[in-house]
């Protein structure tokens, strides 16, 4: 697929996803509060607008088959830049309806963002987020493209949130991109974008006490099978103490029906002071269509926030991420990074990673939105930029 941006996956290496339900997946992905700014109201319909902007500057001191050093401007180092639109209307009995529109683009170049789809859409209008629901005290049920339950029940314990850039979010998304997103006649699901969002999909969602869940099926839509081409994933978040979540998805094969992607995951936090110690293990297996085991990558990160001002907030991170199937495929990752909020809304951050690739480390194994700097070698990067939010 490209590369895109979180970008997790889109048919160059440098991934789609990258990197948010309703309300809760916007700004749960995005790490914010979001303003919402009402921009209309008509016979009881709400309608607000929002939007995310991020550029930077990202240096790499080695890059592609000659390991010469890089300087590019990058789109969406901290979360990814989008806008987006949201409705609401209160009904009878409590019900409320409520619709998600959520495009994606880059900020160097004002191009839409490409996708991890197998359909060859290339770069949808809303690649996010397009979808219809209803909600109330019973919970919500959301009908469309919209984001997976799984990604979501971990936010609050992957070391970096699933940041844009130098985080995990590369190794869940590269992982669901491979095995689903394949020519006609291979490998392929073309109701799932990189095991992030999912098309022709429902999704319930409740919070009961401190635990928040959501349960999703993506119809498959094939003829004489209830099976093939479909997905479902399920996604829970304990909120107490210390927050626990829990995730795993499947995702079949267009026409065998196979299990192409299994994707599990686990993750704590736990709060001390100015401090939050973070752990998180995914667990990625991809299958052929007929059934043979590709690979088997599992992508361990250990994280410390360090909130040393009102206004920043330090993160040291690692991670180790190794397919058990293919033993050189591997990476060991060091980041250091510190947010300073200028306001709520405006974020001036600097992130540094250090990256040591295995002779065989592919982009399943990968951190950097763009895949692994250098085969084999290790590799320094620093991404400044600016992150603002209405």
């Amino acid at each position: 697929m490209k590369t895109t941006k979180l970008n997790p996956v889109a048919r160059r290496p440098r991934a789609t996803i990258a990197t948010a339900v309703t309300a809760l997946a916007l700004s749960a992905i995005s790490g914010i509060a979001q303003a919402d700014a009402l921009i209309g109201e008509v016979a009881g319909t709400k309608i607000s607008i929002f939007g995310i902007l991020d550029a930077g500057f990202l240096y790499q001191s080695k890059s592609g088959t000659n390991g010469k050093a890089k300087t590019s401007m990058e789109t969406s180092g901290l979360r990814q830049t989008v806008l987006g639109f949201k409705g609401e209307r209160d009904l009878e009995d409590g019900l409320k309806a409520f619709f998600n529109l959520e495009a994606h683009f880059d900020t160097n170049n004002g191009m839409f963002h490409g996708s991890g789809d197998a359909d060859g859409t290339g770069s949808p209008l809303f690649r996010r987020q397009a979808n219809i629901g209803l909600s109330g005290d019973w919970g919500s049920v959301t009908l469309g493209r919209q984001y997976g339950p799984a990604l979501l029940a971990h936010i609050g314990t992957e070391p970096r949130a699933f940041k844009e850039q130098f985080s995990n979010l590369y190794a869940w998304a590269y992982n669901q991109y491979a095995a689903t997103a394949g020519a006609v006649g291979t490998e392929r699901n073309t109701n799932n974008d990189v095991g992030i969002f999912f098309n022709n999909a429902v999704q319930y969602r409740h919070t009961l006490g401190p635990v928040n869940f959501g349960v999703l099926w993506a119809l498959g839509g094939k003829s004489g099978s209830t099976t093939n081409n479909s997905a479902w994933a399920l996604g829970a978040t304990y909120t107490g103490p210390v927050t626990l979540s829990a995730s795993y998805q499947v995702i079949k094969d267009e026409d065998t029906g196979n299990n192409n992607v299994k994707h599990g995951g686990v993750g704590i936090a736990v709060p001390y002071g100015p401090f939050t110690f973070k752990a998180n293990y995914l667990n990625a297996k991809n299958e052929t269509r007929s059934g043979a085991n590709v690979s088997d990558v599992g992508a361990f990160g250990l994280g410390v926030d360090w909130k040393w001002h009102p206004k920043n907030t330090a993160t040291l991170a690692y991670y180790n991420n190794k397919d058990d199937r293919n033993r050189n495929d591997k990476t060991t990752n060091i980041v250091i990074s510190n947010d300073y909020a200028v306001r709520p809304d405006t974020t001036i951050y600097v992130q540094m990673a250090h990256i040591d690739a295995g002779s065989a480390a592919t982009i399943k194994t990968s951190i950097v939105a763009a895949g692994i700097p250098a085969v084999g070698e290790s590799a320094t990067l620093l991404n400044i930029g600016l992150n603002f939010m209405f």
